[in-house]
């Protein structure tokens, strides 16, 4: 009794083909098995295996089953035949791991039979008729695409160097108009609401569009400069006082005698400053 349940205790391997013969390059299924009891730590061959003389596609794995203190695993392995051979033998081994080591047992050899076949040509060949319209898909043309870019681009070119500036000043002229309209329509919001209401942030607000507008038009930092400063360099006295009807709000909390006429002076110096920028542009072309 102990005898035969030593021996209903060791590992059994088996190996076989599903079937006896395939073509030249068929993809065969090859099962493994392995029954075992208890104690064992078995692992089965991947796809770093060598599987020569076969080529390996796939394996398939199965959960294991433990019946009556016996465990069975099994795998099924996808493998093709290139050799012309006429019978060729498989086996797969199943690896015991062990504390430092591992004992490898090897399924008896599977027999594989190659089938070399061709299947005759039938005496009259049959066709299908078929007069329905099946498209083409065709390649994109990518050398016309490039062609018709290069020329694009030297036709770009060549309208470049010819009216390149002249087309330049002209967007940087428009450019120029737009800004002064959004100055203009700005102002007199500004100026409404300075008219309205006299207090020192609407006069601030007032006198920080007017300076920073005419920074714009003369590249000079009209911002940081005093009333005296500015009025040297635009050499205009008569601004002094336009600023002082409109700084007493800020610095004196006093309304100006006459707001309303320093607010269209200033107003007037910038549309004059605008005209002499665009004027001096179109003389340039």
């Amino acid at each position: 009794m102990i005898s035969a349940f030593s021996f209903a205790q060791e590992l059994k391997v088996e190996g076989y083909f599903l079937q006896d013969s395939a073509k030249l390059g068929e993809k065969v299924p090859y099962v493994l098995k392995a029954t075992y009891g208890k104690g064992y730590n078995i692992i089965f061959p991947d796809s770093t295996y060598d599987f020569s003389p076969f080529v390996f596609h796939e394996k398939q794995t199965f959960i294991s089953s433990t019946k009556e203190g016996l465990t069975l695993d099994s795998a099924v392995y996808y493998v093709a035949n290139f050799s012309l051979d006429p019978v060729l033998k498989f086996s797969l081994p199943v690896y015991e791991i062990l504390k430092y080591d591992s004992i490898t047992y090897y399924a008896d050899e599977a027999d594989l039979a190659l089938k070399l076949m061709i299947n005759p040509l039938p005496e009259q060949l049959s066709f299908q008729d078929n007069n329905v319209y099946q498209p083409i898909d065709t390649d994109f043309n990518y050398p016309l695409l490039i062609g018709v870019l290069v020329a694009v681009l030297i036709l770009a070119a060549v309208l470049f160097f010819f009216f390149g500036k002249p087309i330049q000043k002209k967007w940087q002229l428009w450019l120029e108009k737009r800004k002064y309209k959004r100055f203009l329509l700005r102002w007199e919001k500004a100026e409404a609401s300075f008219s309205n209401n006299p207090d020192t942030d609407n006069a601030d607000e007032l006198l920080g569009l007017w300076k920073t507008y005419m920074e714009h038009l003369k590249a000079k930092p009209f911002r940081e400069w005093t009333t005296l400063e500015i009025s040297d360099f635009l050499e205009n006295k008569e601004i002094i006082k336009d600023f002082r009807e409109i700084e007493m709000i800020i610095y004196a909390g006093k309304e100006g005698k006459d707001i309303g006429q320093a607010c269209q002076n200033l107003k007037g110096i910038c549309a004059e400053t605008y005209q002499q920028k665009i004027t001096q542009k179109d003389e340039r072309k």
